[in-house]
């Protein structure tokens, strides 16, 4: 571990502490834009067609209701008798309902002449409210059409009985299916209309019926298609979720590789992304390798160096030593920084935090017995850095050690999960504390703020560029035991 000349650290700066950059939304995904595709095509196909059979269902109930007024007419006009003087004689009964006031079946007859039209007889369903009038061009529909029946939809005589009902009246709603026919008769001058009349209500309740119980069935039919979607979608892209959970695990460290058999669209793909994580690998395996070679290749010149300038004393070999511990430190300052940047980000490595923490507090404890130090740390069994262990060492071993060094006799380690990406590791000291203003400035490369305590100050610069480059940071703050705490954020991982 690196010493640090400041008292245990903890991280500083705003930007130390703000951690990954936040995941941009992402669009909807494969199954919803699936299922949401495939929910408005089946809601517009099953409206449309709810619509068709709704209309088809309201055309053929009023078809088979003007059938039947149909025969009502032809039971009219065969019960219509003309007498000796050419007078029009309408039957006694044609139903026991035209006897009915506002029974909802009517019948009358009119006499189309010269001068307009007149009313010959009507039911006494009508009892006291005005007859049926001929709405505009029917008169004229029916003199060019003999002999051919014309309907249509008017007031009922409950509405027309009395004063004149409010617009929007229910009742105005509510028409009666009116059925119209000219004839013509022998021995009666004027054409004779002869109309029937009979209330549509009970085909207008048919058709709400139908089109409601149409609609829940369609409901049911569209949830259906949705769920019947949902399962074929989740169904056709379990091999998608399969594939990506191997990923994740691959990334949390859980395994070495995809391994699991895919269908011919993703084999492909589960092969390229093994011959990714290879290649990845082998990258840092030789970025490694060349950072160890450099490290030999460095260090042997300086420790030849020192070793002769230690047999040879004297003020140029003191000089000599002196510069040469200090290129030994400066180069394993930048090996250490060069590794952190040559660090996978999201690496299939994972540590145990627990076991790491309790072997740094047993050395710890050793190296400052003289000062009687006890190191207190507390960490689940679960808690897992996503990392080497080597690098969790230094991170958290030159924290602890400094924390050490500046206290009075206690140092305090806590390590907990404060996200499902990241893990907290607090570390606090009872010693002197530190200046905020100068927080940030032990976290400088090589800065000390003590020029006579041990160390190049480095440690703390080493720890906040290693905890940068795993995404998590430094910060420094006031300790409740009145020293200093370091908070230092890092990734972690599930068991």
């Amino acid at each position: 571990m690196t010493a640090e000349p400041a008292s245990s650290g903890a991280l500083a700066p705003a930007a130390a502490t703000s951690g990954p950059p936040r995941r941009p939304r992402h669009p909807l995904s494969l199954v919803g834009r699936l299922v949401v595709m495939q929910a408005l095509l089946s809601a517009a196909v099953l409206l449309a067609g709810g619509f068709a059979l709704s209309a088809f269902f309201a055309e053929r109930a009023t078809a088979a209701f003007d059938d039947r007024l149909s025969e009502d007419i032809l039971d009219l006009v065969s019960g219509t008798s003309v007498d000796e003087n050419g007078q029009i004689a309408a039957p006694t009964i044609t139903d026991e309902r035209s006897g009915r006031a506002y029974s909802g079946k009517y019948w009358e007859l009119l006499s189309v002449g010269p001068g307009g039209v007149k009313a010959i007889d009507s039911s006494r369903s009508f009892w006291d409210a005005p007859v049926f009038t001929l709405p505009n061009g029917t008169l004229a529909r029916l003199s060019a059409s003999p002999g051919k029946l014309i309907t249509y939809d008017d007031i009922g005589p409950a509405a027309r009985d009395g004063p004149p009902p409010p617009p929007g009246s229910p009742i105005i709603k509510a028409p009666v299916r009116v059925a119209a026919e000219e004839i013509r008769i022998d021995k009666v001058k004027d054409p004779v209309v002869f109309l029937v009349a009979q209330d549509r209500s009970p085909i207008d309740s048919n058709i709400r019926a139908f089109a409601l119980s149409v609609g829940l069935a369609l409901l049911v039919l569209l949830a259906m298609l949705i769920a019947g979607v949902v399962l074929q979608v989740r169904v056709g892209l379990r091999p998608l979720f399969q594939l990506r959970r191997e990923v994740a695990a691959v990334r949390t460290g859980k395994t070495t590789s995809v391994a699991g058999d895919y269908p011919a669209e993703l084999e492909p793909l589960a092969t390229e992304l093994n011959a990714l994580v290879a290649h990845n690998q082998d990258v840092v395996e030789r970025q490694r390798t060349h950072v160890g070679n450099l490290a030999h290749a460095l260090k042997t010149p300086l420790t030849v160096m020192a070793a002769e300038a230690h047999a040879r004393p004297g003020p140029l070999a003191e000089v000599v030593s002196h510069q040469a511990e200090i290129m030994r430190e400066q180069v394993d300052h930048h090996l250490r920084r060069a590794r952190a940047a040559a660090r996978p980000q999201g690496g299939g490595e994972r540590t145990a935090v627990a076991p790491v923490l309790e072997e740094l507090s047993l050395t710890l404890e050793r190296i400052f017995q003289d000062r009687g130090v006890e190191v207190d740390w507390r960490a689940p069994d679960d808690l897992f850095f996503h990392g080497e262990r080597q690098d969790l060492l230094e991170l958290a071993g030159n924290v602890m050690e400094n924390a050490c060094k500046w206290c009075k006799g206690r140092v305090r380690a806590d390590a907990r999960v404060t996200s499902p990406t990241q893990l907290t590791l607090t570390v606090e000291d009872d010693g002197p504390g530190l200046a905020a203003e100068d927080r940030q400035e032990v976290l400088q490369r090589g800065a000390r703020l003590d020029e006579t305590a041990p160390g190049s100050g480095l440690g703390l610069s080493i720890v906040d560029e290693l905890a940068r480059a795993y995404g998590g940071g430094l910060s420094l703050a006031d300790s409740a035991l009145g020293g200093l705490k370091a908070v230092l954020n890092l990734p972690r991982t599930d068991a």
